[in-house]
């Protein structure tokens, strides 16, 4: 980001190492005062601005549920914000909570060095992959006794540890409670026009005359690709580029994004809600490029549908450029170096054995 904002010679007006403690809103001037605090040297100071736009997301407070008899675990428990190394859990007994890509991603990483048995634990519907034997999917956790966790389908098991791989909160502190975002992840969110620009409906909540905009606070299968056509949209309109419609059809239309939630209860329509979202943006915009990344989502799915354990091993090609991504040597599953420079080196040394392909035990 500063090598971007010193290419554009734009540092005078871009602040680093500062942060927003608060934000007031003054509806009659239409104004916002941020309060901000310089890491260095603990000064603050307020600033006021005509527009404000929040892009700070949602993946940094993790989501902790609370269950009965937890506190009388005698392993460990810990957050998926907290999962750094799949080595200490090597021979162990891991139930993991949560059914989206944090529990599919470690569970794998762990069968992978050797845990003996991993149990995962959904709330209201199983991945359904093709799991090895040692893994296996169960309804939701509802209580705990020593070590022994008990499962709403009736089953109950001895654990050495838990991982809640429960998500996160939006959480905006620096915002007044009128104004701040509150919502689940989700594909469409409350409150909000093309969800981007703010309008207040709900219960509580203000209206701050389409001068707020939030960036990348749903869930996301498109990630940076809609990030950027999100930003686009907000310059756009603050610029007076985009004209939007007067308030009360935005109302209605944010509305009716976010009543479609209920239908978006699988995979594909998931891919397929959010490619059309992302063309809706572009289409606001002009934009021309080709977005529609579904054919590749798929693809990516129909793999780990058939093996999740190699769906790794296969290459993708790049909607834009055309390219194939290289393919790593080794396959996932005997490959137990993780790092990026280990990738790098792995692909570019083709037919060399430059991969660790057994676990070190600490």
């Amino acid at each position: 980001v500063r090598e971007a904002v010193v290419s554009t010679q734009s540092t005078g007006d871009i602040l680093f190492r500062h942060v927003v403690r608060n934000v007031e809103y003054n509806e009659n001037t239409g104004v916002f005062s941020v309060s901000v605090c310089n890491l260095v040297t603990e000064d603050t100071f307020v600033e006021e601005f005509d527009r404000l736009i929040v892009a700070s997301g949602h993946f940094s407070v993790p989501n902790v549920p609370e269950f009965e008899g937890i506190e009388t675990f005698t392993g460990r428990v810990l957050h998926s914000h907290d999962f750094r190394n799949s080595r200490e859990f090597v021979g162990q007994r891991v139930v993991l909570v949560g059914s989206s890509y944090s529990a599919e991603d470690i569970s794998l990483q762990l069968y992978k060095f050797g845990a003996e048995k991993l149990t995962i634990s959904y709330r209201t519907n199983k991945m359904g992959f093709p799991w090895p034997d040692k893994i296996k999917e169960v309804e939701l956790l509802t209580r705990i006794e020593g070590n022994t966790c008990y499962f709403k389908d009736g089953t109950s098991g001895e654990y050495d540890a838990i991982i809640l791989c429960t998500g996160y909160k939006h959480s905006l502190p620096f915002m007044p409670k009128e104004l701040r975002l509150l919502n689940d992840n989700q594909f469409n969110i409350t409150n909000v026009y093309r969800n981007i620009q703010w309008y207040g409906m709900t219960e509580g909540k203000k209206d701050a005359g389409g001068r707020l905009f939030y960036l990348a606070m749903q869930d996301q299968e498109y990630s940076f690709t809609m990030f950027t056509l999100q930003a686009k949209w907000a310059v756009s309109v603050i610029k007076g580029l985009l004209i939007v419609p007067d308030r009360e059809l935005c109302v209605k239309e944010a509305n009716r994004m976010y009543k479609d939630n209920e239908n978006i209860d699988d995979p594909i329509k998931e891919v397929d809600a959010q490619t059309a979202y992302v063309k809706q943006i572009a289409g606001d915009l002009n934009y021309t490029a080709n977005t529609d990344c579904s054919q590749l989502f798929r693809e990516w799915l129909s793999y780990k549908y058939a093996d999740i354990l190699t769906y790794r091993d296969h290459s993708h090609v790049s909607l834009h450029t055309g390219s194939v991504s290289p393919l790593h040597p080794t396959p996932w599953l005997h490959c137990f170096d993780d790092s990026l420079q280990g990738y790098v080196n792995a692909c570019d040394n083709r037919g060399e054995e430059v991969c660790e392909v057994s676990p070190k035990m600490n």
